[in-house]
């Protein structure tokens, strides 16, 4: 993919994070449903879509979100293994990269093309690394396997004002036990969105995450 798509000035990771800590991860979703889901996902609250690169035709449902929502939503690629596959999200739109290990290369081809990566880490000697390579904020993973304690550890640790985001196999019912631990938000899957879903029930389920993201801060 070599063609940037005109994209309006999105919002950066600082101002979404603050909006409500949720990235939806959309893994699966096709290009021609992608935006109406989208919308339903803005409209619950969210402030992050990620698109894995593992869905159909992920590049066009990036451009597609960027084109249309890329100022109301922080649009991320997911599960980014490779410095092409980043210059090529990059290319289509997206500001935020997020990846289910720490490569070092993915985050430098993050910082060069001046957007945001959030790499996947599993110990607290990957955390340091992705940090010292540039990474804007952290992605526990898997999240429900490491548990809640890992982050309240790692805090204590890792460079004051460190993000950390519970990814993995987390849903609403979780939110407050990690919120207490350290956790700077979620990644929702599953829990939120299954290829299939109509934008009205992510929509409503997005509802209800946020309800709860609210409630547990």
């Amino acid at each position: 993919m070599n063609d940037a798509v005109a994209r309006p000035s999105p919002i950066d990771f600082a101002a979404a994070s603050r909006r409500s800590g949720l990235i939806a991860i959309l893994r699966g979703v096709r290009a021609d449903e992608v935006v109406a889901i989208g919308r339903s996902l803005v409209d619950a609250g969210i402030g992050m879509i990620e698109v894995p690169l593992n869905s159909p035709d992920p590049f066009a449902s990036i451009a597609a979100l960027t084109r249309e929502m890329g100022s109301d939503v922080l649009v991320g690629a997911g599960t980014v293994l490779t410095p092409d596959a980043a210059e090529d999200a990059v290319a289509a739109g997206a500001r935020l990269l997020l990846a289910p290990n720490c490569d070092v290369a993915v985050i430098a081809a993050a910082k060069r093309a001046g957007v945001a990566a959030m790499p996947g880490v599993a110990t607290v000697t990957e955390a340091f690394a992705a940090l010292a390579a540039g990474a804007d904020a952290l992605k526990l993973f898997p999240a429900r396997e490491l548990g809640m304690g890992t982050i309240g550890a790692w805090h204590a640790v890792l460079p004051p004002g460190t993000q950390i985001f519970a990814v993995g196999g987390v849903a609403d019912a979780d939110f407050a036990t990690f919120v207490k631990a350290g956790a700077a938000g979620f990644g929702l899957g599953s829990s939120l969105y299954v290829p299939g879903d109509s934008a009205e029930v992510v929509g409503e389920r997005a509802r209800r995450a946020v309800e709860a993201w609210h409630a547990a801060r």
